[in-house]
């Protein structure tokens, strides 16, 4: 694979345009967020994209996306692991997630089910855990 530069701070529209693209929610999507948002490709029509929301020591995977034409080149790993630089460079020890569709890639990622009831408070307590996600979908967490 060739050497891709990752970017900090994606405009939020454009991060919008293309989570919304693969159908992941964006209802509670701030330009504060985007603080913890990276993305490839250009600026204003991004590629991929991954964000987290920092909560204390642990932090949530809200947002992974890479468009369909460049799955499986290794960018949704690329993305992860910033995230998890980025989580780990503010603290948390531990990073938690939500997917309905992407449960076995974040497995091959060293990500391991968890039971929703055990989920810390601060994950409980944001908008994606509390009222966006499905309670059918996976929960998902690693040690950093």
């Amino acid at each position: 694979m060739r050497i891709v530069e990752i970017h900090a701070r994606p405009a939020r529209q454009a991060a919008v345009r293309l989570l919304e693209a693969a159908g992941l929610p964006v209802e509670d999507l701030t330009d504060d967020h985007m603080a913890h948002f990276y993305f490839v490709g250009p600026a204003t029509k991004p590629t991929g994209l991954v964000g987290l929301e920092l909560c204390g020591g642990t932090a949530l995977l809200r947002s992974l996306v890479v468009a369909p034409e460049l799955r499986s080149a290794g960018l949704g790993r690329l993305l992860v692991e910033r995230a998890e630089s980025h989580a780990r460079a503010h603290g948390a020890s531990s990073m938690f997630l939500l997917t309905t569709t992407a449960e076995s890639f974040f497995r091959h990622l060293g990500y391991a089910s968890a039971d929703r009831a055990s989920a810390p408070p601060e994950i409980r307590a944001t908008r994606e855990f509390a009222s966006i996600c499905p309670a059918s979908s996976a929960f998902l967490t690693k040690q950093l």
